[in-house]
C-alpha cells in the first residue's frame, strides 16, 4: 500500500486545521502557504473533504475552511478512506471486490485479509488529535 499525495496532503491540511481554533475560518491561500502545496491542488482536495462533510468552506471574503467536528472525532482512517479509496494492501481485499477464483484454495489469503484487519484497526485507531498532540510534544 502506497498512499498517494493526495492523501498524505489531506492528512497535513487536515491536522493544520486542527491547530487553529475551530472558529476561524482560514482562506485556502493562508493553508496552501503554510503546508507548502499548491493552490490548484489543494482546491480540489478541499473538495473532495468539503463534500464529504469533514470541514465548512465558506466563499468570498472572510471565508476559508474549518473543521466542522472536535479533532477527536476524525479517524486518519476516515480521511485516506476518503482521499484513497481503499487501504486494502492486496486487490481481493478491497470492499466489494469481485471473489478471486483461487480465493477458496488461496493459502495466502487469511495472511492479506489479517494484514487488512490490522492496517484498518491501526489507522483508525488515530485521531487528527492524536496527531495534533505528537507534534506539539516533539
Amino acid at each position: 500500500m502506497i498512499v498517494s499525495t493526495k492523501g498524505r496532503y489531506a492528512l497535513r491540511v487536515m491536522v493544520g486545521l486542527a491547530g487553529h481554533s475551530g472558529e476561524e475560518y482560514i482562506p485556502l491561500k493562508e493553508i496552501a502557504e503554510e503546508e507548502g502545496i499548491s493552490q490548484k491542488y489543494l482546491e480540489s482536495i478541499m473538495g473532495i473533504l468539503s463534500k464529504a462533510g469533514f470541514v465548512d468552506a465558506v466563499h468570498g471574503k472572510g471565508g476559508g475552511y474549518r473543521l466542522n467536528r472536535s479533532p477527536k472525532e476524525y479517524t486518519i482512517g476516515s480521511i485516506l478512506k476518503l482521499t484513497e479509496g481503499s487501504l486494502a494492501p492486496v486487490s481481493c481485499t478491497t470492499q466489494g471486490a469481485s471473489a478471486c477464483s483461487r480465493s477458496s484454495c488461496c493459502q495466502t489469503l487469511p495472511m492479506w485479509e489479517r494484514l487488512d484487519r490490522m492496517i484498518n484497526d491501526f489507522f483508525e485507531g488515530i485521531t487528527l488529535e492524536d496527531l495534533l498532540h505528537e507534534s506539539v510534544a516533539e
